[in-house]
């Protein structure tokens, strides 16, 4: 017997009603017990993990811890299902004989939390129903409508809990890709200011530039010309 049925069975006992969040799924209306249910959160950023089951849609950091998310359609047999702006994430406790994991399962939309009483839930139809009887605690009636209550321990197996452990350590244990900064991102031949041409040439060039020892040449000639030559003596016979 799950713990999700104990729990039933025990409220049952004590005559008293037990509440339950609904939501729904594949336009099919679904329950939980609200003692298992911690938090509910839109649906926002889940990271893919490879390597998983198909109903095993990722993980998600939950105030600096890693939460597996399952998409409980694909679980349950159903289409996967289609993000839209109401898809949310109900944070649950689920449990098996050995540990209590925190999982999240989406849900297209949540819808109320009600009160069954004993009475009020029928033990599931051996054939008709789309979900594995296995699934559920039984049939619940709430204002002429019905509704299936789950027996989360059961829909989230030991296999699913072994996999979101596995999924969470790996998770923990992989260091995270860091974003480069624009020094790291960038080439290191890109960072090195190269020299300027001109800079270049004027550290390879003559002591005495080329232009300035032409203007000394002129000057010593045009000097050479402004001095006066005496003149010539008659020759001699």
């Amino acid at each position: 017997m799950s713990a999700t049925v104990r729990e039933a069975a025990g409220a049952a006992d004590k005559g008293a009603s037990a509440q339950y969040l609904t939501f729904k799924i594949a336009g099919g209306t679904y329950a939980v017990s609200i003692l298992r249910v911690r938090e509910i959160l839109q649906y926002e950023s889940v990271t893919r993990v490879p390597a998983t089951p198909r109903s095993i849609r990722g993980v998600m950091n939950l105030r600096g811890s890693v939460v597996p998310v399952v998409d409980l359609a694909v679980k349950l047999g159903l289409p996967e299902s289609t993000l839209t702006p109401r898809t949310c994430v109900v944070i649950l406790e689920v449990a098996n004989e050995e540990e209590r994991m925190v999982m999240g399962v989406m849900a297209d939309t949540v819808s109320e939390v009600i009160e069954l009483r004993a009475e009020d839930v029928e033990p599931p139809p051996p054939f008709g129903s789309r979900v594995k009887v296995d699934y559920l605690v039984g049939m619940g009636k709430a204002d002429k409508r019905f509704l299936l209550v789950l027996d989360i321990d059961r829909v989230l197996s030991a296999q699913d809990l072994e996999v979101a452990v596995r999924m969470v350590d790996e998770h923990l244990g992989a260091a995270p890709e860091a974003e480069p900064t624009p020094a790291e991102a960038t080439p290191a031949a890109l960072l090195e200011t190269p020299a300027e041409p001109a800079a270049a040439a004027q550290e390879t060039a003559e002591p005495n530039p080329p232009g300035k020892t032409g203007e000394a040449r002129t000057a010593k000639r045009k000097k050479a010309a402004a001095v006066p030559r005496e003149p010539a003596g008659p020759s001699s016979v």
